[in-house]
């Protein structure tokens, strides 16, 4: 009986125990057994960054392998291999962040897209910008909507004091601030009341500065404190902001166009037009001279546009209403899109803020736009980029966010 009650035991309690212990072994063996050099050879066999990415957020010494063996810039390297240059001491948030501005130029210049359009404004909406996730609209009707980039729901209304008509905006994760003829407005994001109102006059103090002989059409300001202004005449003033001296003049090499929009790209340092006979225009501001230019459209540019650390892409938009986008480095004409839009008549019919999802076309560069029925290229007025997102604003109350997808998702 002992004997028989020590086989019971031994066939249950110990097979039980042993399968416990069996148990944690596995997940040691999993987990914390492997080696580094084992583990920094299964983790170099991953093709994708964001595994990679995921796997170091599983502890820490999984992060120092992946971290010492340089796996996130070898991994780099190997799709890009024109990329590699002289410095290899680059932090895997920079390699991050070149991998985003890449996939982020592939998606404007290769991926797939679709747009989401819905009615913001009940009159009309001609500006737009986009920052950190939110889209502000406004200009026409007296009024600013702030949105959600990602869903394009609402998230905010700021109303301009004393029915007066906005000029410009701007804002940031605080604030919101905008310009009317004779004042500048400030709001909190959180909340639609205005917090400070000034009118022009107690800006006396202020610096003047003379750019043109012709009126000013557009500005942009620098990192490195310089202000850009476009002129009637087809000039372009660079001006200290500090002192208000003029520092050069970029000149077109084609007739005197009217320039209508500028951007300027801190990394490479190249300042970006669009001129009212359809020319796009690069120099470059350290040697003041024309790299490219180029007719794309057959009428007025009102936005040149590309994402901040993005050296690869440009889109530009104006009246004739197709999206394009631009080489940066060349001026080369990578795509044109329109979107499969409703006629007027239907799409006035539908209620505020529906949000109705439509398709993208891709047309011929060289095509004669003329030959696009109006209805899909309503003219843009207005255009701000986001990460593989542009928002479009057509003069009329409807907002527009075209969505890019990686070519292989």
């Amino acid at each position: 009986m002992e004997a028989s009650g020590s086989r019971g035991r031994s066939g249950s309690a110990v097979p039980k125990r042993r399968r416990g212990v069996g148990a944690a072994t596995g997940s040691e063996l999993t987990a914390q057994s492997l080696n580094d050099d084992t583990l920094r050879s299964v983790f170099s066999r991953l093709d994708n960054h964001f595994d990679l990415a995921r796997c170091s957020a599983v502890c820490g010494s999984w992060n120092r392998i992946i971290e010492t063996a340089h796996l996130m810039r070898d991994l780099y390297y190997k799709r890009n291999p024109s990329a590699r240059g002289s410095s290899s001491n680059v932090s895997v948030k920079s390699y991050f962040e070149m991998l985003a501005m890449d996939e982020h130029a592939s998606s404007f210049s290769r991926g797939p897209a679709e747009a989401f359009q819905w009615i913001g404004h009940p009159i009309r909406a001609t500006l737009c910008r986009m920052k950190a996730g939110s889209i502000l609209t406004g200009v026409g009707d007296k009024i600013l909507q702030l949105w959600s980039a990602e869903s394009c729901k609402f998230m905010n209304e700021y109303n301009v004091p004393n029915s007066k008509t906005l000029v410009d905006f701007d804002f940031d994760e605080n604030k919101i601030v905008g310009l009317t003829s004779s004042q500048i407005c400030i709001w909190r994001r959180s909340e639609p009341r205005s917090i400070f109102q000034s009118g022009g006059a107690s800006f006396n103090h202020g610096l003047c500065m003379r750019l043109h002989s012709s009126p000013v059409t557009c500005l942009a300001l620098t990192d490195d404190q310089l202000i850009v202004g476009g002129s009637t005449f087809g000039t372009v003033a660079i001006a200290d902001q500090t002192s208000g001296q003029k520092l050069g003049v970029l000149k077109s090499a084609y007739a005197p166009l009217a320039i209508r929009s500028l951007s300027f790209c801190t990394n490479s340092h190249m300042i970006f037009a669009g001129s009212s006979a359809g020319y796009a225009h690069c120099w470059d501001l350290r040697t003041l001279r024309p790299l490219w230019e180029k007719r794309v459209s057959p009428n007025v540019i009102y936005s040149t546009c590309h994402l901040p650390g993005d050296t690869a892409t440009l889109v530009v938009g104006g009246i004739d209403g197709v999206l394009r986008v631009m080489c940066q480095r060349t001026g080369e004409t990578i795509r044109c899109l329109v979107v499969d839009a409703d006629r007027p008549a239907e799409a006035a019919s539908r209620s505020r803020q529906q949000i109705e999802k439509k398709p993208v076309r891709r047309i011929d560069p060289d095509a004669q736009v003329d030959s696009i029925p109006r209805c899909l290229r309503p003219q843009i007025t207005s255009l701000s980029i986001g990460m593989k997102k542009i928002v479009t604003t057509h003069g009329e109350n409807y907002i527009r966010v075209w969505k890019f997808r990686p070519k292989s998702s």
